[in-house]
């Protein structure tokens, strides 16, 4: 064992069997916490500010907002905001540990006595991976609720009609106004199984029609239902209603101001649905036979973010091994966050891809912490052994 004093503490390095100790280990997590801490704390401070200051820029105009509600709008919206940072903090965070350790000497030393850059690395990764099991498995579902919570206040404030489509393990649902009424309370309850989007129909087809006073009027059940031309087209449709028998009817048209794209984008948004509800939803999508590819890449990405923190950590590392002698620090910790800013909208391009369908969805989400991983592994060799 070979004592060396850090920062008025006693970190013991063994160095025979090439293993870090406990006791750096710990050291060198602490200090990562510490760091990723802070910068969490910095980063929601500017979130709440920031996010409070555009509800009252976007809401001021048409409503009246208290100061009081756009904070709360912005803590609602400070969840979903933090877990989109996860992967800036995880790299900002390694650039101050490391940053840290540099200017004491503590790393030099480190390298002095037989660390390689892997050994004191490892903390460092298995901190950010637990931080991103975390954010994938505890703070989504929360920041799900919380910003499904913000556009539903945020919808009743505008007072903004709510959306009239539903898709459940039941089938489709959907309420559309009687457009042949001057009254909103005269409306129709579209109900079906399963739908078509490329063909416009849905299929297995039971509607409900209600009058002005909200009452029940009929009831249509058809084997299918196209919509074109403005306007639902039943074929071989059984009528009935209360106090009436039972008639077939070759065609009935119902007007309507829908469309299958109206539809779909109605449906649940992604970053509304947690990380455990999402496998769920994706098959009732998919049974109801509308696309769930937005959905399926949320639910990956939240699967490769602890990969993606991993790799953001590798990315900081680099800057950690060159020489610092010349006053170079700076300039080497703003080149680590402009690799990061790199790793997003690389990230973001490769993501657009996925949902287009240029690439599979797997790929798309898993790519940039891949492709990051390697190129800060790879770098990483390079100048550890080059």
């Amino acid at each position: 064992m070979t004592a060396v004093p850090a920062g008025g503490k006693t970190l013991s390095v063994r160095i025979g069997g090439r293993r870090i100790s406990a006791t750096l280990a710990g050291y060198i997590a602490r200090t990562f916490m510490i760091w990723f801490g802070i910068m969490a704390f910095s980063v929601s401070s500017i979130i709440v500010l920031a996010s409070g200051l555009d509800t009252l820029n976007n809401l001021a105009g048409r409503v009246e907002v208290s100061f009081f509600s756009s904070v709360y709008f912005a803590f609602l919206k400070l969840p979903f905001l933090f877990q989109e940072t996860l992967p800036f903090l995880a790299l900002f965070a390694s650039l101050g540990t490391f940053w840290r350790l540099v200017r004491s000497h503590e790393l030099v030393t480190m390298r002095a006595v037989g660390v390689s850059v892997w050994q004191f690395l490892t903390p460092v990764i298995g901190c950010a991976l637990l931080i991103g099991v975390v954010g994938t498995a505890v703070l989504n579902p929360i920041a799900a609720e919380t910003y499904k919570l913000f556009k539903d206040q945020e919808r009743q404030l505008l007072r903004q009609q709510e959306s009239a489509m539903q898709v459940s393990s039941s089938g489709l649902w959907i309420r559309q106004p009687d457009l042949t009424k001057d009254s909103e309370e005269a409306l129709y309850i579209i109900h079906a199984q399963n739908a078509d989007p490329r063909q416009s129909n849905i299929q297995n087809v039971i509607i409900f029609r209600y009058d002005e006073e909200a009452r029940f009027v009929e009831r249509f059940d058809a084997e299918s239902a196209v919509l074109k031309d403005g306007a639902w087209t039943l074929k071989d449709v059984w009528i009935s209603g209360p106090g009436k028998r039972a008639e077939k009817s070759a065609s009935v048209a119902i007007p309507s101001d829908l469309d299958f794209g109206k539809i779909e984008e109605s449906f649940a948004a992604a970053e509304t649905v947690s990380f455990w509800g999402l496998p769920a939803f994706i098959k009732v999508l998919e049974r109801a036979g509308f696309s769930a590819t937005e959905h399926r890449l949320q639910f990956h990405k939240l699967l490769s973010l602890p990969l993606l923190l991993a790799a953001m950590c590798l990315l900081a590392a680099t800057t950690s091994l060159r020489p610092h002698r010349r006053g170079r620090v700076g300039l080497l910790l703003l080149t680590g966050m402009i690799t990061g800013f790199v790793v997003y909208i690389f990230s973001n391009v490769i993501f657009a891809l996925g949902l287009s369908g240029k690439i599979p969805i797997v790929l798309a989400a898993w790519t940039p912490a891949g492709v990051t991983v390697m190129f800060g592994a790879a770098l990483l060799l390079h100048l550890e052994d080059g």
